[in-house]
């Protein structure tokens, strides 16, 4: 069955990027996130919001029933379900999904290695894989040390520990190191499977310093460099069982690779490295289904130099204007929607020669989109 003849099930925080590219590949999208965005509602089959999920995470609860409603009111069949960020430190409600519906992604089993710190990171010692000193216990001396959420995304999970540091049993440790951020997608199906490579950078706000605030790809990489990070992420992709799209994050110290974690998820960089065929979330199906991704991808997959970033509503607490959105902005709000301070607030787009040159129009875009938001 062609992918025009069915439909997919997407679940996550923000659902749109992943909409957009099954549709791009085909797909008729049924969504369930936390924002129910304008345009995610004109890209979307349909949508049901949960808007509390973006706090509070998802729930078997409510989840699976909106789900179920969404596949019985398909008027085509649903291939499946993939599932975008807000379910790394669930992966229990992962494999209560997975026995109602087809999950075209990353088990359980995986999602819960890569995100169990003492797990994950005793997998990279055995493997030889260079990584910043962690730990689940607190340090005596927290100078030095970033204090990390257990399964949190986006970057806001993250703090800077103080001299004196109160131990959580939902948090871990690592040894702050300095370094160039670099994320590397795959398309993977145990050893087949296709990477390209991000640069990422941070929004920062007040004690959280790492908040994440862009991407733009594909930037190329020393060919010594880019094999050791191909290396890692095929024996990790098989090592822990990961399956479609996926994302590994490196911080280069000194020239020397430090992954700091595996996101065994569709991520960020999805934006900037899908086509106009939408060919990585028809890859990410196929790999998801058994068949090799790298097939379709030489075949097929052709990104151009782009960039994303997100706009917060950092000047202030946001309602939302009834404004002409620019076709470079995404994720866009209804009219009348309030939006707290420091909240995400729409993405913007760019596309240009290069990934930095994309990078720069659309660190610009930014401060195009806060005037029309803010408008006083």
């Amino acid at each position: 069955m062609s992918a025009a003849q069915q439909a997919i099930l997407i679940a996550g925080f923000s659902g749109r990027a992943l909409a957009a590219s099954a549709r791009r590949a085909g797909y008729l999208p049924l969504v369930v996130d936390g924002f129910g965005d304008t345009d995610t509602r004109a890209i979307a089959g349909a949508v049901d919001v949960q808007p509390d999920a973006v706090a509070t995470g998802f729930t078997a609860a409510r989840l699976i029933p909106a789900l179920d409603a969404l596949a019985r009111s398909s008027p085509v069949p649903v291939a499946g379900l993939v599932l975008g960020a807000g379910f790394e430190d669930t992966p229990g409600l992962v494999a209560s999904l997975a026995a109602h519906h087809t999950l075209l992604g990353c088990p359980a089993t995986s999602v819960a290695e890569a995100k169990d710190p003492a797990q994950f990171f005793g997998l990279l010692t055995e493997l030889g894989i260079a990584h910043p000193e962690t730990r689940v216990l607190a340090p005596a001396d927290g100078s030095g040390w970033l204090s990390k959420r257990i399964g949190g995304s986006g970057g806001n999970h993250i703090a800077v520990c103080g001299r004196r540091v109160s131990g959580l049993k939902d948090r871990y440790y690592q040894k702050r190191l300095a370094g160039a951020a670099i994320s590397m997608l795959g398309v993977v199906k145990g050893r087949r499977a296709a990477f390209a490579f991000t640069r990422q950078w941070p929004s920062p706000m007040p004690r959280r310093p790492y908040r994440f605030g862009g991407v733009a790809g594909a930037i190329d990489l020393d060919a010594d460099l880019e094999a050791r990070l191909i290396d890692i992420g095929l024996d990790l992709s098989v090592r822990l069982g990961l399956a479609g799209l996926v994302s590994l994050d490196f911080l280069l110290v000194d020239g020397e690779p430090n992954l700091i974690e595996v996101n065994p998820r569709p991520g960020a960089s999805l934006d900037v490295l899908d086509d106009e065929g939408g060919t990585l979330f028809a890859a990410h199906v196929a790999a998801c289904r058994g068949e090799d991704p790298v097939a379709i991808l030489t075949r097929s997959w052709r990104p151009r130099p782009r960039a994303a970033a997100y706009l917060y509503a950092d000047a202030g607490d946001l309602t939302v204007p009834d404004i002409d959105w620019p076709a470079w902005a995404s994720d866009r709000p209804a009219a009348g929607t309030r939006i707290p301070r420091h909240f995400p607030a729409a993405t913007v787009h760019a596309t240009a020669e290069s990934a930095e040159a994309a990078a720069k129009l659309a660190d610009q875009r930014l401060g195009d989109l806060a005037v029309m938001l803010y408008p006083s």
